[in-house]
C-alpha cells in the first residue's frame, strides 16, 4: 500500500495512490494517517477497506495539493554520517555507533511544497535521506529482528540543512536541521510488504537539473532494523514518529569549493521504488 495526504496546510486528508498512479480518498474511513491510526492498527483496517472498496472509492482531484504523507511526526529522529562514502567525503571517521539527533516536527511539509532558505543563510544544503515510519510504539525491542515488526512503512525525507547554524554556531545541530519547511516528505509511504530488499535502493538528488547526489542504501552504515532497535533503547519509538536514516555522498558541504542553495534553485529527489520529489527555493 501506498498512503498519501493532500489537501491545504491545516486541512489534510488521507489517501492511498494506487497502482495506476490514482490517487483515492479514504477521509470516509479514517481521519489522518497519524500516531491513533498506526497504534490502533489501521494499516489492517486501510487493507481491508482497499480490499472491499477499491476502485468505488472517490479520485482525488489532481489540483488539490500533495501533503506530507504522514501527519506531523511525534518526533524527527535523524541519524548523522550514516553513509560509509558521506563519511569520506566529510573527512570524518566512520561511528562506532549511530550519530543521532532530533529535528522539529513541524518542519514535515509536503514534497512538493517550497524550501524556505533562511533569513541570512548563505549555506542551506541539501539532503536525500530514506526515512522510516514507525508503525506501533516500540520500547526496549529485544532484537533487531523485532525491531522490523515495529516498522510502518518507507518514505523519502528531504533533510535539508542550514550548515553555518549546524556546525558554525555552538555546535548544535539542530538548530542547523529545524528551520521552516525543512523535511519535505513523500510523496507516499509505502508499506513493508512493498520491498524486495529496502537495503537496495538507489538514490539520487539534482539541483537545476545537475545530479549531486547518487548512491544506495546498501552502504548504510547501521541499517533500518539495527537503528529501530538501537534507538528503542534509549526511547520510546511512538507509532508515527519518524526516522531520517542518513544521507549518501553528493551534499553541497563536501563539495570544493562547497556549493549552496539560494532562491529560485530547484531540487529534485529520487529513491527506487519511493517516487519523486520536486521543491523550488524561495526566501523565507
Amino acid at each position: 500500500m501506498k498512503l498519501i495526504r493532500f489537501g491545504n496546510p491545516g486541512a489534510e486528508k488521507p489517501g492511498v495512490l494506487t497502482d495506476t498512479n490514482k490517487r483515492k480518498d479514504l477521509s470516509d474511513y479514517f481521519s489522518d494517517w497519524d500516531r491513533n491510526f498506526f497504534r490502533e492498527g489501521g494499516l489492517n483496517k486501510l487493507q481491508q477497506v482497499l480490499q472491499e472498496q477499491g476502485d468505488t472509492l472517490p479520485d482525488i482531484p489532481s489540483k488539490f495539493r500533495w501533503a506530507s504523507c504522514v501527519a506531523r511526526p511525534g518526533k524527527v529522529i535523524c541519524i548523522g554520517l550514516n553513509y560509509s562514502d558521506h563519511a569520506a567525503e566529510s573527512g570524518m571517521p566512520v561511528p562506532l555507533e549511530p550519530i543521532v539527533f532530533q529535528k522539529a516536527a513541524n518542519t514535515v511539509v509536503g514534497p512538493y511544497d517550497p524550501i524556505l532558505i533562511p533569513r541570512g543563510s548563505e549555506k542551506t544544503d541539501w539532503e536525500v535521506e530514506l526515512g522510516i515510519v514507525i508503525g506501533k510504539d516500540a520500547r526496549y525491542l529485544p532484537s533487531v529482528e523485532a525491531a522490523k515488526n515495529s516498522i510502518g512503512g518507507y518514505c523519502i525525507s528531504h533533510d535539508v540543512s542550514e550548515r553555518a547554524f549546524q556546525l558554525e554556531r555552538g555546535g548544535q545541530w539542530t538548530k542547523g536541521k529545524s528551520c521552516d519547511n525543512f523535511n519535505p516528505l513523500g510523496p507516499f509511504m509505502a508499506t513493508v510488504e512493498e520491498f524486495r530488499d529496502v537495503h537496495a535502493l538507489n538514490m539520487k538528488l539534482l539541483v537545476n537539473g545537475e545530479q549531486m547526489q547518487q548512491g544506495n542504501t546498501r552502504t548504510m552504515i547501521f541499517d533500518c532494523y539495527y537503528l529501530v532497535h538501537y534507538l528503542s533503547q534509549f526511547m520510546t519509538l511512538e507509532a508515527g514518529d519518524l526516522i531520517s536514516t542518513g544521507t549518501p555522498p553528493g551534499v553541497g558541504l563536501g563539495m570544493k569549493p562547497a556549493r549552496y542553495l539560494k532562491a529560485g534553485d530547484r531540487v529534485s529527489v529520487e529513491i527506487e521504488g519511493l517516487g519523486s520529489q520536486e521543491q523550488v527555493c524561495l526566501p523565507a
